[in-house]
């Protein structure tokens, strides 16, 4: 069986990244339930060992930074074997409320910081969170580039951006990678921002490739959410599309079957597959989660497989993620 476990060119840099990448938001603890140090750290110690060399952070997972602290606790031996990715432009107010501040003084205050908690002197990449819509997109654009000049990070990416954003942010500052979410149920971006980054040579470092743990096929169809299970709210965890996503899931299960890999295996490596995503980003808080997303780099879905997997994604038909408003 072949192989797709190549590190992939990050944009124009010399940077060179892993398929699969670690997202470090789970170890933070805000939303996840049941997390602790040592877990943490072992997850970030099984992610390189797996042969993860790109772990994707922010300087708000975590009220108080912890994600960085523990990249820096776990890795900082292991320094220059990593490509670090970290985000500002979003923090958590004192309510406990997500909170975004776009402006050139916290941008390089927050860049700072995020140095000191990962014990280090630059980042490989370093993303604006997401648009202020307080602060002229040029404005942020200007305040990474002023960050790429000194060095504090080797290349600039955006996260949450529309092509509109992504443009007037580009004739700024050059965008190295764009971070959205995109996975086999949500493929939003394949009609906008996807095609404005393959023309332009943008990596795209996707996050929810298991739409939050729903297509990694574990939850059992009759499963029931504990009231701390943020999930529970988005309707493609509810009723009608609860149990077309079930069944869905089902014909994966028999294509992971027949290959002998699990579900999220195959999810995972059909995401690495499709034109454009450089890597696909995979939360855990265990190190059995990541070693087993890493493990989609170690085979290749062929042509029949990948024309299965779209015709299943065809019969699931229209996907609702958000709820009426």
């Amino acid at each position: 069986m072949s192989s797709i476990n190549n590190h992939r060119r990050l944009g124009r840099t010399d940077i060179h990244v892993s398929p699969v990448a670690l997202g470090c938001w789970p170890i933070a603890g805000m939303t996840s339930i049941d997390v602790n140090d040592a877990d943490s750290l072992a997850t970030l110690n099984a992610a390189v060992d797996s042969s993860v060399n790109f772990l994707d952070t922010a300087y708000g997972y975590g009220a108080n930074g912890e994600s960085e602290r523990l990249i820096a606790k776990a890795l900082g031996h292991r320094r220059d074997d990593l490509v670090i990715a970290t985000k500002c432009g979003m923090h958590w107010n004192n309510k406990t409320e997500r909170a975004f501040d776009a402006r050139p003084e916290t941008i390089q205050r927050e860049c700072d910081e995020s140095l000191r908690r990962l014990n280090t002197d630059r980042v490989e990449l370093l993303y604006l969170h997401a648009p202020d819509p307080k602060v002229a997109v040029a404005e942020s654009a200007g305040a990474l580039k002023d960050l790429l000049d000194a060095g504090k990070t080797r290349s600039v990416g955006v996260s949450n951006f529309t092509v509109e954003q992504l443009e007037a942010f580009h004739q700024v500052c050059p965008i190295t990678a764009f971070q959205p979410p995109y996975n086999m149920l949500q493929r939003d971006i394949e009609s906008d921002t996807l095609p404005w980054c393959r023309q332009r040579n943008v990596s795209v470092a996707i996050y929810w490739p298991l739409m939050k743990g729903l297509l990694a096929g574990k939850l059992a169809r009759e499963h029931v959410f504990p009231p701390e299970d943020g999930r529970a709210k988005y309707p493609m965890f509810q009723g009608d599309q609860w149990q077309k996503n079930q069944d869905f899931l089902d014909v994966l299960r028999g294509l992971a079957d027949h290959i002998g890999t699990s579900v999220a295996q195959v999810v995972v490596n059909w995401t690495i597959q499709q034109s454009g995503i450089t890597a696909a980003l995979c939360g855990a808080k265990r190190a059995y989660q990541i070693e087993e997303t890493a493990g989609a780099m170690d085979f290749e879905l062929t042509a029949d497989q990948l024309r299965q997997i779209d015709q299943a994604i065809t019969d699931r038909g229209t996907v609702i993620t958000r709820a009426a408003v």
